[in-house]
C-alpha cells in the first residue's frame, strides 16, 4: 500500500458524516440500484499541491422516487475561508446531473463528508462521475467514479 493509500485509510476511518447548513444542491433528470467508487484523475497527494480539492469516496444510494443521493468525502489541505472545497458535480461525459454547493470552508474536518440528495439520472446511464470544486480555480482534481449497477 503506497503512503498516499494508508494516509487516506487512517483519515477516512476518522471521518463522522455531519450536515452543513450552508449547503445546497441542485438536479436535473432518473436510475437504479447500489454501487462502489474508484478515486481517478490527479496523481495521488496531488492535491496538497495542486489548486483543486479531492474526492476520496462517493457512497450513492437509490431513493424510493428513483433519485440518487450521493455522500461524497472530499479533502483539500489548503481550506480556510479565503479558499476551500466549495462543492462538486456528479456528471456523465459533458451531462451535468447534478450540483453541490457548499457554504464555508471545513478547516477543521478533514477529509469532510457531505451529502446530495435528488440526483436523477436516466437509467441508461452506468456511471458517473464526481469531481470537486475550488472556491478560487473551478473544477478539477481527483475525481471519483461510481458505476450504478443496472
Amino acid at each position: 500500500m503506497n503512503r498516499f493509500a494508508l494516509t487516506m485509510s487512517v483519515l477516512l476511518g476518522a471521518v463522522s458524516i455531519g450536515g452543513c447548513s450552508s449547503a445546497s444542491s441542485t438536479s436535473t433528470s432518473p436510475a437504479s440500484s447500489s454501487a462502489s467508487s474508484r478515486a481517478s484523475g490527479a496523481s495521488p497527494g496531488a492535491a496538497s499541491q495542486d489548486k483543486f480539492p479531492s474526492v476520496v469516496k462517493v457512497s450513492p444510494s437509490r431513493s424510493a422516487d428513483g433519485s440518487w443521493t450521493f455522500d461524497v468525502t472530499m479533502t483539500s489541505p489548503y481550506d480556510s475561508a479565503d479558499r476551500y472545497a466549495d462543492g462538486w458535480r456528479v456528471k456523465s461525459g459533458t451531462t451535468v446531473f447534478g450540483e453541490m454547493t457548499l457554504g464555508h470552508d471545513h478547516a477543521s474536518e478533514q477529509p469532510f463528508t457531505r451529502t446530495q440528495t435528488e440526483v436523477k439520472i436516466p437509467p441508461s446511464v452506468t456511471s458517473v462521475v464526481v469531481e470537486g470544486r475550488d472556491l478560487k480555480n473551478g473544477y478539477g482534481g481527483q475525481t471519483a467514479t461510481v458505476v450504478l449497477p443496472g
